[in-house]
């Protein structure tokens, strides 16, 4: 779907109306609002897998990414009759289920996708999340560091996917068998953290005040809770080089990429060459690491 002109546009039977298509959000990579809704349309069946039935906050940039922006929870006025709320603590959030609601979205230069945790009218975690957060601005041990958790993982068979934030730092993806409470998860969460600090001092923190962590990479596994998001596997960030939040190989960590080489520029390729990573991991059963926790 190319985006070039200014007007109308009729996607699932709706109609969208296009402003501003060839304002430059992402000047530097050299990417227009009308690329940005083509490229959205095509990453739509994958954002979309994890954003649909959640509460959505988004962060707008009318002006592109290195202007003024704000975030977004209440879903904006006018809301068309497509779109559908999910009501939570007497804010109308967004349920970002269908590419005509994400064009919608896209057009008012929501940059960012963060959809909540849990799914709408649950309490129970979707999927289990560890940020792993650098406290430097470049931080070339962060594939270092995601690698360390990754196998820590492993030696306590849980299968999970490493995945760029698609700003500085990375997230272990773990989907899980539904029943689990975000506070079971948030226990073996701590176990974990609070052992490869041990094993690797020099390198991890879960020191929570920022000035308080040198040059160490927070493991925060505090920010998995419920009401609380995160950057959305496929959601395009407000990054000079238009990156995105994408599910990583362990073999390609093991490369220690860079995270800006996954961008709206290369990344509809990938999942051409690869999928989606992360439906490839099988729901994670955890009784066993917390019978071993208590």
């Amino acid at each position: 779907m190319a985006v070039t002109t200014k007007g109308t546009l009729l996607v699932e039977g709706h109609e969208l109306t296009i402003t501003n298509p060839n304002k430059l959000l992402w000047p530097e990579a050299g990417i227009t609002k009308g690329d940005y809704l083509s490229k959205l349309s095509e990453l739509s069946p994958y954002l979309l897998r994890y954003c649909r039935n959640r509460h959505l906050t988004t962060i707008r940039f009318p002006n592109g990414y290195d202007q003024k922006s704000f975030y977004q929870k209440n879903a904006p006025d006018p809301v068309p009759s497509f779109v559908k709320l999910a009501p939570l603590d007497g804010i109308q959030y967004v349920n970002l289920d269908s590419l005509s609601t994400l064009l919608w979205l896209g057009n008012l230069a929501c940059l960012e996708f963060h959809p909540s945790f849990h799914h709408i009218g649950s309490t129970l975690p979707a999927e289990w999340v560890i940020d792993i957060d650098p406290t430097l601005e470049e931080e070339p041990r962060i594939m270092e560091a995601a690698h360390v958790i990754g196998e820590v993982l492993d030696s306590l068979h849980i299968q999970s996917i490493a995945k760029t934030s698609g700003a500085t730092g990375v997230q272990i993806y773990i989907p899980i068998q539904p029943g689990y409470t975000f506070e079971q998860l948030r226990k073996i969460g701590y176990f974990i953290a609070s052992y490869v600090v041990k094993i690797y001092p020099n390198l991890f923190t879960i020191e929570r005040f920022k000035k308080n962590r040198g040059d160490k990479i927070y493991i925060d596994y505090l920010q998995h809770w419920y009401g609380k998001t995160l950057s959305a596997p496929y959601t395009p960030r407000a990054k000079k080089d238009a990156s995105v939040s994408t599910p990583l190989l362990w073999k390609e960590v093991e490369l220690r990429p860079s995270p800006r080489e996954f961008n709206l520029h290369t990344v509809l390729d990938r999942l051409k060459k690869y999928g989606d990573l992360i439906e490839g991991v099988p729901l994670q059963n955890l009784d066993a690491i917390l019978a071993r926790l208590g």
